[in-house]
Protein backbone atom coordinates (compact mmCIF):
# COMPACT_ATOMS: atom_id res chain seq x y z
CA UNK A 1 0.00 0.00 0.00
CA UNK A 2 1.24 3.46 -0.89
CA UNK A 3 0.64 7.01 0.28
CA UNK A 4 0.92 9.99 -2.07
CA UNK A 5 2.67 12.86 -0.24
CA UNK A 6 2.40 15.52 -2.92
CA UNK A 7 3.88 16.32 -6.32
CA UNK A 8 5.02 12.94 -7.64
CA UNK A 9 6.23 11.51 -4.32
CA UNK A 10 4.86 8.23 -3.03
CA UNK A 11 6.02 6.14 -0.06
CA UNK A 12 4.93 2.73 1.14
CA UNK A 13 2.75 2.65 4.23
CA UNK A 14 5.24 0.34 5.96
CA UNK A 15 7.93 3.07 5.81
CA UNK A 16 5.89 5.70 7.66
CA UNK A 17 6.87 6.35 11.27
CA UNK A 18 4.70 9.42 11.73
CA UNK A 19 2.72 12.21 10.08
CA UNK A 20 2.86 15.58 11.82
CA UNK A 21 1.19 18.97 11.48
CA UNK A 22 4.00 21.43 10.81
CA UNK A 23 2.34 24.46 12.39
CA UNK A 24 1.39 22.72 15.63
CA UNK A 25 4.57 20.73 16.18
CA UNK A 26 7.12 23.42 15.39
CA UNK A 27 5.94 25.38 18.41
CA UNK A 28 8.24 23.02 20.32
CA UNK A 29 11.94 23.86 20.31
CA UNK A 30 12.74 20.12 20.29
CA UNK A 31 10.84 19.66 17.02
CA UNK A 32 12.51 22.70 15.45
CA UNK A 33 15.92 21.38 16.56
CA UNK A 34 15.08 17.91 15.19
CA UNK A 35 14.08 19.33 11.79
CA UNK A 36 17.11 21.66 11.66
CA UNK A 37 19.44 18.75 12.46
CA UNK A 38 17.77 16.56 9.82
CA UNK A 39 18.15 19.39 7.29
CA UNK A 40 21.87 19.69 8.03
CA UNK A 41 22.23 15.90 7.66
CA UNK A 42 20.52 16.00 4.25
CA UNK A 43 17.56 13.91 5.41
CA UNK A 44 14.85 16.45 4.52
CA UNK A 45 13.08 16.18 1.18
CA UNK A 46 10.75 19.01 0.24
CA UNK A 47 7.90 17.74 -1.94
CA UNK A 48 5.99 21.01 -1.77
CA UNK A 49 5.94 23.96 -4.14
CA UNK A 50 3.43 25.66 -1.86
CA UNK A 51 3.25 26.55 1.81
CA UNK A 52 4.34 23.43 3.75
CA UNK A 53 1.68 22.05 6.09
CA UNK A 54 3.03 18.73 7.33
CA UNK A 55 6.10 16.57 7.66
CA UNK A 56 6.32 12.82 7.39
CA UNK A 57 9.07 10.72 8.94
CA UNK A 58 9.87 7.51 7.09
CA UNK A 59 12.42 4.75 7.50
CA UNK A 60 13.26 1.77 5.35
CA UNK A 61 15.02 -1.22 6.82
CA UNK A 62 18.77 -0.77 6.54
CA UNK A 63 18.51 2.94 5.69
CA UNK A 64 18.44 6.16 7.64
CA UNK A 65 15.17 7.97 8.17
CA UNK A 66 13.93 10.60 5.74
CA UNK A 67 11.71 13.57 6.50
CA UNK A 68 9.35 14.70 3.76
CA UNK A 69 7.89 18.21 3.85
CA UNK A 70 4.45 18.30 2.19
CA UNK A 71 1.89 20.95 1.26
CA UNK A 72 -0.85 18.48 2.19
CA UNK A 73 -2.27 18.71 5.70
CA UNK A 74 -1.63 15.95 8.20
CA UNK A 75 -5.41 15.36 8.33
CA UNK A 76 -5.56 14.83 4.56
CA UNK A 77 -2.61 12.44 4.67
CA UNK A 78 -4.12 10.48 7.55
CA UNK A 79 -7.43 10.19 5.66
CA UNK A 80 -5.60 8.97 2.57
CA UNK A 81 -3.71 6.40 4.64
CA UNK A 82 -6.96 5.12 6.17
CA UNK A 83 -8.58 4.86 2.74
CA UNK A 84 -5.56 2.97 1.47
CA UNK A 85 -5.80 0.47 4.33
CA UNK A 86 -9.54 -0.07 3.76
CA UNK A 87 -9.60 -0.04 0.00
Amino acid sequence: MFLHLGQSTVVTMDEIIGIFDLERTTVSKRTRDFLAHAEREGKVINVSYELPRSFIITKREGEEEKIYISQLSSVTLLKRSEQERIG
